[in-house]
C-alpha cells in the first residue's frame, strides 16, 4: 500500500475551495462549466497497479497532486498479480486499476473471468521486451547478422531462435518461455514474434486453457517481478515482460533482451486504466476527475522531450511503486535500451505516455487485441467484422476521455491540439509490424487471413510443422 498519507492541509484547502465555489453558486454568481460539471460523487479512492514502469501516470498524478486538484483522495496499492487486480476491481475492493489492455476485453467477452469492465484512458505505448537466457542467446547469436559496428543487426527476428528451438526439441527438451497473463499484450506480442519467425506458439482450446495445443514453444504465466529469477533458475528460457524486468536481466547478468515491442509493432498500445462498468455508471464525475488527473500526468511525463523522466525514475524507484534500482528503471525510461551488456542504444519512444495521442482509447486498438484472441483460440469461433466493432465500443469509451480533455482545455491545463477531436476512433491502417503485415482495424477478418500461422474464419487450425 502506498505509504504516503494525504496532507491534511491540502485536504482542508481543497474543501475550502469547494465550499467557496458552492457558496458562489448559491449566491447566483455561477461557476465555470468545468467546475459545474465535475463534483466527484466519491472522493476517497483506492486504485491498484502492478510494479511496472508503465504504472507511472498513477504515481505522477499522486505525487504531483493532480488527484487532489480534482478533489480526489487516492490510495495507490500494489497488487500481487493481474488476476488478483482484476478480481478486486470486479468486487469493488479497488475503484479502478492499471490494467493490461486485454483485460477489459477478455472479461467482457467472458474469457476467464466474466465481467463488464470499461476503459476511458490508454496509459502508454510500447514499453515491453523479449529476453532470453545467456545460453539461448549464445546459440541464437550464431544466426544473427552482425553490422559493420560489430553489433547484432536489429530488429532480431524469431527466425534466429527457430534453429535453437528445433535443437532443444530434437534433444527431447521442451522449449519454455514466460509471459505475464493469458490476455496480456506480452502474450500476444511474444506469440506474434514467434509466429512471424515460423515458430508455432500453440492454441487455446475448450480442453486446453494453457494455450499449448500444437505448440513448438510452451508459454506459461509468470508474475513480472519474478521473471529474471525464474529464468535464472532454468524454469523458463526466455520471457516477454514490461520494464524494468528486461533491463534487470541485463544488470543481473542472467539474460539478453533481443527485441522490444516497439520493433515488433511500432507505437503499440500497452496498458489501460480500467474500472467496472457499474462503477463508471455510478460515479461518472469521479471517473472524469480520475481521467483528467491521469491525462495531466501523462502530459508531464512526455513534456519537453522527456525532460521530467529522471524525476519520474526517482518516483518509480520507491518501494511503494516499482521498487527497482533507479539505474535499472532509467535504462529504458529515459530514452535508451540496453540489449547485450554494453550494447545500449537510443530508443526515445521506448516509453510513450502522451505524444502520438497515446492516451486516447482507440477502438482499433481494442480490435487488434480481439483479433489476437481469435488467432490463438481464446475466441473459439469466427466472428463477423461487426462483432469486433461492437465489443470495442462496449469496452473503450473515448467520449469520456474527450469530455475530460475538453475540461482541461477550458481550464487552461492542456492545448486544443493535444487531442484527436475529429477521429472516428479508428487509426489509419498501421504498417509498422516486424513481419510487414498491415493492420486495418475496420477489416479484422481480412487481417486474420493474412497470417500463415493462426486461426481464421472457420478453417482448421494451422498446426505446428505446417500440417
Amino acid at each position: 500500500m502506498q505509504g504516503k498519507t494525504t496532507d491534511i492541509s491540502k485536504r482542508i484547502a481543497s474543501t475550502c475551495r469547494r465550499v467557496a465555489a458552492l457558496a458562489a453558486l448559491v449566491c447566483g454568481f455561477g461557476l465555470p462549466a468545468a467546475a459545474d460539471n465535475l463534483w466527484p460523487e466519491k472522493e476517497t479512492l483506492t486504485l491498484g497497479f502492478i510494479k511496472l514502469t508503465d504504472m507511472a501516470p498513477l504515481a505522477v498524478a499522486y505525487e504531483l497532486g493532480y488527484f487532489e486538484d480534482e478533489g480526489l483522495y487516492v490510495t495507490l496499492e500494489a497488487q500481487a498479480n493481474w488476476k488478483v487486480l482484476l478480481d478486486r476491481v470486479i468486487s469493488g475492493e479497488l475503484d479502478g486499476a492499471h490494467m493490461l489492455a486485454g483485460q477489459p476485453l477478455g472479461a467482457t467477452i467472458g474469457f476467464g473471468t466474466k465481467a463488464d469492465i470499461v476503459t476511458a484512458f490508454s496509459m502508454d505505448l510500447n514499453g515491453n521486451g523479449i529476453t532470453v537466457s545467456n545460453e539461448v542467446w549464445a546459440a541464437m547469436k550464431k544466426h544473427v547478422p552482425i553490422g559493420a559496428d560489430g553489433k547484432p543487426v536489429h530488429p532480431i527476428k524469431a527466425d534466429y531462435l527457430k534453429p535453437v528451438v528445433q535443437q532443444y526439441r530434437a534433444e527431447g527438451k521442451p522449449f519454455k518461455m514466460g509471459m505475464v497473463f493469458p490476455v496480456s499484450t506480452h502474450n500476444y506480442e511474444l506469440r506474434y514474434w514467434l509466429a512471424a519467425g515460423g515458430i508455432h506458439p500453440g492454441y487455446y482450446t475448450t480442453g486446453d486453457v494453457t494455450g499449448t495445443t500444437d505448440a513448438e514453444v510452451l508459454l506459461s504465466v509468470t508474475p513480472p517481478p519474478q521473471m529474471p529469477a525464474t529464468m535464472e533458475a532454468g524454469t523458463i528460457f526466455g520471457y516477454c515482460v514490461g520494464e524494468p524486468w528486461n533491463q534487470q536481466a541485463v544488470f543481473k547478468g542472467v539474460g539478453v533482451p533481443v527485441v522490444t515491442d516497439y520493433e515488433i509493432w511500432k507505437n503499440n498500445p500497452e496498458k489501460v486504466f480500467g474500472v467496472s462498468a457499474e462503477w463508471a455508471k455510478k460515479y461518472p464525475n469521479t471517473h472524469l476527475a480520475v481521467v483528467k488527473a491521469l491525462i495531466r500526468a501523462a502530459m508531464w511525463l512526455d513534456a519537453n522531450n522527456n525532460a521530467n523522466r529522471q524525476e519520474a525514475v526517482k518516483m518509480l524507484a520507491k518501494p511503494a511503486y516499482v521498487g527497482a534500482d533507479a539505474a535499472v528503471i532509467a535504462n529504458s525510461m529515459t530514452g535508451t535500451f540496453e540489449y547485450e551488456k554494453g550494447d545500449k542504444r537510443d530508443v526515445p519512444d521506448f516509453n510513450v505516455f502522451f505524444r502520438y495521442f497515446a492516451t486516447y482509447p482507440y477502438y482499433s486498438d481494442a480490435v487488434w487485441y480481439l483479433t489476437q484472441m481469435r488467432r490463438w483460440g481464446q475466441v473459439g469461433e469466427a466472428k463477423p467484422d461487426a462483432w469486433y466493432d461492437e465489443v470495442a465500443r462496449k469496452v473503450y469509451q473515448p467520449e469520456i476521455y474527450l469530455k475530460a480533455a475538453r475540461l482541461l482545455v477550458q481550464e487552461g491545463k492542456a492545448l486544443e491540439e493535444d487531442f484527436p477531436w475529429d477521429t472516428d476512433g479508428y487509426r489509419p491502417p498501421q504498417t509498422h509490424f516486424i513481419d510487414g503485415i498491415a493492420f486495418n482495424g475496420k477489416a479484422p477478418t481480412a487481417y486474420l487471413r493474412k497470417f500463415s500461422i493462426g486461426l481464421k474464419d472457420d478453417a482448421a487450425p494451422v498446426r505446428a510443422g505446417g500440417n
